[in-house]
């Protein structure tokens, strides 16, 4: 059984705030007589709100992590259906519930931050078999502290400044330690399923990784900044980062890679469907009025994540589907694999879809 200091230490070590929630659920169930932990996020789409379980482990053994970009949003379940999460996280409070008994097993529920966040707001759910002592709350306690003050640290270096979203070096992260990972996982499955039937059979019901990047710029920032000033430009780039969040998924990841160029990372199972999301910021960010600005318009570009790719190869590819909008008239979504089947870019891939400007 590892120590204290020694899950501290695991805690402290990681620089990937998707690993400290599995971190802590092993430290807590390591270090106390506890049967199951789990830590569920909320998460948003189109305005309605439902549970993520992000870590599921039990004491014997056996478990979950869910990668939020993968998740069926629909299958979750809404924050009415886990009356006493919810009572949790509003009340930003423990709750104990005795579900069998005075002195019988017990449920726990800790908000996982103690301030109120739009982004990350949680609760931590502790299972055991009779009540848990002071001392051992008190542990429970520290280990979240630690892992707030972790999670802040490194929230810190992901962000941009300005508006708060991720930024460029965090695209590095996500690819290298989730996307890329995932996606070698298949072509090596492919590999290994050549030389067997069996292994190939049942990678036909394997749901292929689907990621895919998005940019989007705002057109003709460089006149906003020169007739309106800075501060005014920086307040557009507030209010497209906010248009951003209200449009996209909690689970996708929305970025600031540089000046007026924003992007976006997610997993969505067809071309249609991520079309469809650009075109409705897009459309949002059109419709919406930039005080003293008025009028602003956004060009946006988006490909599939593939094996081979890079961070910076896989935007490319974007930043050509986003210059071809701005070439073709502004205020347009284009798909650089539909750019591609047209003959614009390079040769054809040999991927499904449908031909999108």
């Amino acid at each position: 059984m590892r120590t204290l200091i020694e899950h501290i230490l695991k805690l402290t070590d990681y620089r990937d705030r998707d690993l400290l929630e599995l971190t802590l659920s092993k430290a807590l169930i390591d270090l106390l007589p506890i049967q199951r932990i789990v830590i569920a996020r909320v998460m948003s789409e189109e305005g309605e709100q439902r549970w993520l379980e992000v870590a599921r482990l039990d004491a014997k053994g056996g478990g979950k992590v869910i990668d939020p970009l993968r998740v069926d949003f629909l299958t979750l379940a809404r924050l009415d259906d886990a009356s006493d999460r919810l009572k949790c996280l509003l009340g930003r409070e423990m709750i104990e519930i005795a579900w069998a008994g005075a002195e019988g097993p017990r449920i726990y529920m800790l908000p996982l931050f103690s301030d109120s966040r739009k982004d990350d707001a949680g609760v931590i759910e502790i299972h055991s078999d009779a009540i848990l002592t002071a001392e051992h709350l008190l542990m429970v306690e520290q280990l979240r502290r630690i892992y707030r003050n972790m999670y802040s640290l490194l929230e810190y270096s992901d962000r941009d400044a300005l508006t708060g979203l991720l930024n460029r070096k965090s695209l590095d992260d996500a690819f290298y330690s989730a996307v890329l990972e995932e996606l070698d996982g298949l072509a090596g499955e492919a590999r290994t399923a050549a030389a067997s039937p069996a292994l190939d059979q049942e990678r036909r019901h394997r749901v292929p990784a689907n990621y895919w990047l998005g940019s989007a710029i705002i057109d003709n920032f460089a006149l906003i900044r020169e007739k309106h000033g800075h501060l005014i430009a920086e307040e557009v780039l507030l209010l497209v980062a906010r248009v951003m969040n209200n449009t996209f998924r909690t689970y996708d990841r929305i970025y600031r890679f540089w000046g007026e160029h924003f992007g976006v990372l997610m997993h969505c199972p067809d071309e249609a469907l991520v079309l469809a999301a650009f075109e409705r910021f897009r459309a949002n960010v059109e419709k919406f009025n930039f005080p003293q600005v008025g009028r602003v318009t956004v060009s946006c570009g988006f490909t599939s994540v593939l094996a081979d790719d890079s961070p910076s190869s896989a935007l490319e590819k974007t930043e050509l589907a986003v210059d071809f909008a701005q070439r073709s008239g502004r205020n347009k979504v284009c798909s650089h694999l539909g750019l591609v089947r047209r003959g614009f870019f390079g040769d054809a891939p040999k991927v499904g879809g449908v031909d999108i400007f």
